[in-house]
């Protein structure tokens, strides 16, 4: 009917003036502030990203740092064959142990070292064939001498008694224990305690099932000594 005809021209009318409208007003927007509304209507819901801040490296490679008034160490034994057993104290003392020609003791024996730290003064000595100058090493350090000892390969075989009985005296629980290419670290104070609850000593037996196929694998300690026991 001509009625129907003409409610019908109206709503295309309307449909086709609203769409130009609107056409019109988004000419004059600006594209920016839609696109920005945009991105934070899809960014709804989801979860921030967080990354953590690089650590800081810390003395002798700590995983947090000892509190001021303390010095940082660290004894790394051998494992295998290439990877070197180290001592760090400090940072200003940081040893392979291959370090100062010891590679020349290691024919068939490994190493035993052993070294002594008095406030800034560092002396180092293998003791796999001269057990008995590590005996007098020992004794000779001054009263208030830190002494870090480990071993790379084997440390035990050439290691006579009267030098473990002088360290089972500074206090190691675990050096008669030691046997063929056992991985031993152990720090001790000559003249003074070290407190109870620092790690002075870990012992590890080769295994010919371990990844260095009966090579001794690398065990390690670390902690914060005060400096004021010193």
């Amino acid at each position: 009917s001509l009625a129907d005809l003409v409610k019908l021209a109206g709503l295309l009318l309307t449909w086709l003036a609203a769409w130009y409208l609107g056409c019109l007003f988004a000419s004059f927007m600006p594209k920016k502030p839609i696109t920005t509304s945009i991105a934070n209507l899809q960014g709804i819901g989801r979860k921030p990203v967080l990354r953590a801040p690089i650590p800081k490296r810390q003395k002798c490679d700590h995983w947090s740092p000892c509190s001021p008034g303390n010095y940082a160490y660290r004894i790394l034994s051998g494992g295998g064959k290439a990877k070197l057993a180290k001592i760090c104290f400090e940072d200003d003392l940081d040893i392979p142990l291959y370090c100062n020609n010891l590679q020349r003791f290691l024919g068939g024996w490994g190493v035993f070292c052993l070294v002594c730290v008095l406030f800034t003064s560092y002396c180092i000595i293998d003791s796999t064939e001269h057990s008995g100058e590590m005996v007098t090493f020992i004794k000779n350090a001054p009263e208030g001498s830190l002494l870090l000892m480990v071993t790379h390969d084997d440390g035990s075989t050439r290691l006579k008694n009267d030098a473990r009985k002088l360290i089972e005296e500074l206090g190691s629980k675990e050096v008669w224990n030691m046997k063929f290419r056992s991985s031993w670290a152990f720090i001790a104070a000559k003249g003074f305690k070290l407190p109870d609850n620092i790690q002075k000593e870990k012992i590890n037996h080769s295994d010919k099932n371990n990844r260095y196929g009966g090579w001794p694998a690398e065990i390690q300690i670390e902690g914060c000594i005060p400096r004021n026991l010193i």
